[in-house]
């Protein structure tokens, strides 16, 4: 899905670690990023924060245009300071932050049956109104795809079964996921489960 390569994934979670520490320490944006050629414009973005292993923020774009560097520098900042789920994030908490991000491909429109469950993300819309869940999500919560369609439903504010009605538009995604513990020497790779 997507062509990020070590030196991209490394360097978008060095503007991430940076803009969630002056998000925690300071409550400011992080302005000067890094002109970096290879990351062009975002398809979308999250940036999912865990503390001690549980979630602790996740805020993410979906086609802002923006950079993609913006685009997680801005979602790291909100993760920490802006998930309503959540009580801002502690300067002391930083140390034991981990940060996962997770690179969207462009949203294509999908029927129902050929949604794949742990493979797909997906965004339910109607108007302004959308619900947008990970493919991890399903595959942290073990959920089949039609199980997955309706909690997005959901997670849009609608009804379980939003999707039937055909002013309801369905669009999957792709994600590369990656996350701090990917680059740690002697670490093994994090599972691609948790959001």
């Amino acid at each position: 899905m997507s062509s990020l390569g070590s030196r991209e994934k490394q360097l978008l979670l060095e503007v991430a670690r940076r803009a969630l520490t002056m998000a925690a320490e300071l409550r400011e944006s992080l302005e000067d990023l890094p002109q970096d050629t290879e990351l062009g414009e975002s398809t979308g973005a999250f940036v999912t924060l865990h503390y001690r292993g549980r979630l602790r923020g996740c805020i993410g774009q979906v086609g802002s245009g923006q950079l993609l560097l913006e685009v997680v520098a801005h979602c790291s900042k909100s993760a920490a300071l802006e998930d309503p789920r959540f009580d801002p994030v502690r300067p002391d908490e930083l140390g034991e932050i981990e940060i996962e991000l997770s690179v969207l491909s462009p949203l294509e429109e999908i029927a129902p049956d050929r949604i794949e469950a742990g493979k797909h993300g997906l965004m339910v819309s109607r108007g302004r109104q959308r619900g947008v869940l990970l493919p991890q999500v399903a595959i942290e919560y073990r959920w089949a795809a039609g199980r997955f369609l309706e909690e997005t439903c959901v997670k849009a504010g609608f009804e379980r079964d939003a999707w039937r009605e055909p002013d309801t538009k369905i669009h999957c995604f792709t994600a590369d996921v990656f996350r701090e513990s990917d680059f740690r020497p002697g670490q093994r790779p994090g599972p691609e489960g948790r959001a």
